[in-house]
């Protein structure tokens, strides 16, 4: 079965029409609708495609994913149809034959030379442009010329209908029916490589382009011989496309009467004669006009034929239980309504006929395909409609359907058809929303009926009407995966930009959104990339907006693509979406808080590797060890320990140089909490204690603090200078105690002074050095032992600039220390 001859049931809502009355029975179609309310639910389409080196998932949910192709996985090779194949797509591509009794077909008049010299030119691989107005007959010799052409090409004949389409829909168009390639549609490059090597005789109807845009599909194709049938109107080809043109002009008088008496099926009267001739003048001898004028004859002789058949009955002598109102000699009509019989012709034909004029005209044109018809006019029988439209001449066939014929739109218009327009585009978008989602519905099949779809659309994305705007955004989400899945992109932007727009409108921003990913993959597996980066950006930002996390994943991930192929940088994040910079972990600022010039989180740039701090001294009167504490910068905190260390060793000075000989180990001991008495007595007197006599620790004044020694053990300096930092009053530059020389301290084995309270413990504060420390001598003078025991003081470096942790935690463990003599 032809897959775009399908009756109402496979659109969704067909029914039985086997009774029909008068014993005419129709055979029962095969219907989805026996078990329509008990289906399943179904799920949602999802189709993947190739476009180029890109693997599209189209998804009608949750909007398209691409991703490029695997290695490996890309797809086969297109190959060419074989001539049984091209045959069977060239039926398939052909208007559906309108139910009813069949029509006469009508003979090629007066065209045999037109026809020969258009074929001579083509067999010499010519191309050609057939001009002619529209009612010509430029379709009628496309049929002939194609009979007679069929063996003259490899790729044989193809039929393309180039009514609304642009050079890269053609393009794709004729490798569509020259090759094979089920679920891929090459990129741009390996299209024009593929139809590169395409030898056809191609025949495009309702041409619409011109000048450039025919010399690039012309370049495109150099193997292929193309006959145009276009309209005066459209532009000039370029000087360079060496097309010879055909001109298509009016049949003349005999023959426009002999093409008459074949619509009727017989011959004309003498009034019937001149009235023709009459006409032929008026209408330039179209063969539209006169066949036309032929159908307003046979409605005049059915007519009569029903009035004479009304005249048998003799109980209804005046007709009016038959419907006869008229007597039975009919006029002629008119050469006013000869020239635009539209409105007259219409008026004779039965409701369902005129309401599908109705639809026709709502949408601009385009007549929805027959199985649409009963659902759209509410009459099961509607689909008999289209034949009595075709018998009329009111439909020309226009690719895989119909529309209505040149000059009808305006005369229906003229006679009231489109003034519930706006109603009747709305009842067919619902019923298209409706059909182009069913699941049963293929994408070649919505595909087909593309320009009805995209027809109602731009009817209502203008949205005056209360909603309006939203019946189109529905309509656009329904279709416009089909459109994809069907691979007329074409038809996919159009829908896209008609559903954004009307979003837009309507005020859904969640639609919008979609819209604007979805335009944004397409212009991304075009080669689009800044019209692709504009789209995707737009819909993340939107998404990011509405929280929808998922959506705008997918937009950056298609905008990472983007980037990858523009070799750009993805600019303009959303918020929601930002990627957190890089951080460099920095030690942890002390409770204390950091001094005023050293600023909180301190930066690091690649190109500067050292810090460069600035060193200030500590607050007057806050405890060297707070101080410590709180700085923030290790070079600080080396200064301090540096100071530190120097009043240490001052104080170890001191307190070897007035202890005594080893006999007394436990008198030796040194530590931080007390001192023991000399006699080995458990009176102590503790550190903490004030001093009973003012006089008795003149000798102790310089070591009032105490830190570790620089090795750990304590000793005099062999110079006997200590650093300028631990300098105190009542100790001399050389390291003895004010009021005292070297030979008055004990030595060795002399006895051990009486001993007495010592001061309060003064706490001394310190400067930081002007320059660095002198790094003081652990070895004794000749005339100082060291003792026997050494005291127990924490590891530190010898360097001022060395680590101070274990120092500074000693100090703020053990508080200040104040060294006791005995």
């Amino acid at each position: 079965m032809d897959p775009t001859n399908r009756g109402p049931e496979e659109y969704g809502r067909g029914t039985d029409r086997s009774g029909d009355d008068g014993g005419r029975r129709r055979q029962s179609r095969d219907p989805l609708t026996p078990d329509f309310g008990h289906q399943a639910p179904q799920q949602s389409r999802t189709v993947q495609l190739i476009s180029g080196d890109f693997l599209l998932t189209v998804n009608p949910v949750d909007g398209s994913e691409i991703e490029p192709c695997r290695p490996g996985e890309g797809p086969d090779a297109p190959v060419r149809h074989t001539a049984a194949q091209r045959v069977e797509r060239e039926r398939a591509a052909a208007p559906p034959v309108p139910p009813g009794p069949p029509a006469p077909q009508m003979p090629l008049l007066e065209r045999q030379d037109e026809r020969d010299r258009l074929v001579r030119l083509l067999a010499r691989g010519r191309s050609v442009c057939l001009t002619g107005p529209a009612g010509s007959g430029r379709t009628a010799v496309l049929d002939a010329v194609a009979g007679d052409c069929a063996d003259l090409a490899p790729d044989g004949v193809v039929r393309l209908s180039g009514y609304r389409r642009t050079v890269t829909e053609l393009l794709y168009g004729l490798f569509e029916a020259v090759y094979s390639a089920p679920l891929h549609r090459p990129d741009r490059e390996g299209l024009l490589a593929l139809v590169h090597g395409i030898g056809a005789v191609v025949l495009v109807d309702d041409l619409e382009l011109g000048g450039a845009a025919l010399q690039e599909l012309l370049d495109a194709t150099p193997e292929c011989a193309f006959l145009f049938a276009t309209t005066p109107d459209v532009s000039a080809p370029a000087a360079e496309a060496q097309l010879e043109e055909v001109l298509l002009a009016g049949l003349g008088r005999s023959a426009s009467i002999e093409l008459m008496e074949h619509v009727v099926e017989r011959a004309l009267t003498d009034e019937e004669a001149n009235w023709a001739g009459d006409l032929w003048f008026e209408s330039e001898g179209l063969p539209l006009r006169f066949v036309q004028a032929g159908a307003l004859l046979r409605q005049r002789d059915d007519r009569r034929a029903g009035q004479e058949a009304s005249d048998g009955y003799d109980d209804d002598p005046d007709g009016s239980l038959f419907g006869r109102s008229e007597p039975a000699d009919l006029p002629l009509p008119s050469l006013g309504e000869g020239a635009a019989p539209a409105a007259l012709l219409a008026s004779r034909l039965s409701e369902a006929a005129r309401e599908t004029l109705r639809f026709a005209v709502a949408l601009g044109g385009e007549v929805p395909h027959q199985a649409h018809l009963p659902a759209l006019v509410g009459d099961t029988h509607a689909d008999a409609a289209l034949g009595e439209l075709a018998g009329s001449g009111l439909l020309s066939p226009a690719g895989p359907r119909y529309r209505l014929a040149a000059g009808v739109l305006t005369q229906l218009e003229a006679s009231g058809y489109g003034e519930d327009a706006d109603a009747h585009a709305r009842s067919a978008a619902q019923h298209f929303t409706w059909w182009a989602g069913h699941p049963s519905v293929t994408p070649e099949r919505a595909v087909a009926e593309a320009d009805a779809v995209l027809a109602s659309m731009a009817r209502l994305v203008p949205g005056e009407a209360p909603g309006q705007a939203s019946t189109a955004v529905l309509l656009a989400r329904s279709a416009a995966p089909a459109f994809a899945a069907g691979l007329q992109w074409g038809a996919w932007e159009k829908s896209l930009r008609a559903g954004q727009e009307a979003a837009r409108i309507a005020g859904e921003v969640a639609e919008e959104a979609y819209f604007h990913h979805e335009l944004g993959v397409l212009a991304l597996c075009t080669g689009h990339l800044d019209r692709a980066r504009a789209e995707l950006e737009a819909s993340i930002g939107m998404r990011g907006a509405l929280a929808d996390k998922p959506g705008a994943v997918a937009g950056r991930r298609a905008l990472a693509l983007v980037a990858d192929r523009s070799g750009e940088p993805v600019h303009g994040v959303p918020a929601g979406e930002e990627v957190p910079a890089p951080r460099h972990d920095e030690p942890a600022s002390p409770p204390g808080g950091v001094p005023p010039a050293a600023p909180l989180f301190p930066r690091r740039t690649e190109t500067s590797a050292t810090l460069i701090t600035r060193q200030t001294p500590p607050p007057a009167g806050r405890p060297v060890g707070a101080g410590v504490l709180r700085g923030a910068r290790r070079n600080l905190v080396a200064v301090g320990a540096g100071a530190l260390l120097a009043a240490v060793l001052g104080t170890v000075v001191t307190l070897g140089a007035t202890s005594g000989g080893g006999e007394d180990p436990e008198g030796q001991s040194v530590t931080t909490e007390q001192s023991p008495s000399e006699d080995g007595s458990e009176n102590d007197s503790s550190a903490d204690e004030p001093a009973d006599d003012p006089a008795a620790g003149e000798g102790t004044a310089g070591g009032d603090s105490a830190t570790p020694g620089p090795s750990g053990t304590a000793g005099p300096s062999a110079s006997g200078t200590p650093s300028p930092s631990s300098s105190a009053p009542g100790t001399s530059p050389s390291g003895t105690p004010s009021g005292g020389s070297p030979s008055d301290r004990p030595t060795e084995g002399s006895p051990s002074p009486t001993k007495k309270p010592t001061k309060p413990p003064v706490t001394p504060t310190t400067k930081p050095p002007t320059s660095s420390p002198t790094t003081p001598s652990t070895e004794p003078t000749p005339t100082e032992t060291p003792s026997t025991e050494t005291p127990t003081e924490p590891e530190t470096s010898n360097s001022a600039s060395g680590p101070a942790e274990t120092a500074t935690a000693s100090a703020s463990q053990d508080g200040p220390v104040t060294p006791t003599t005995a």
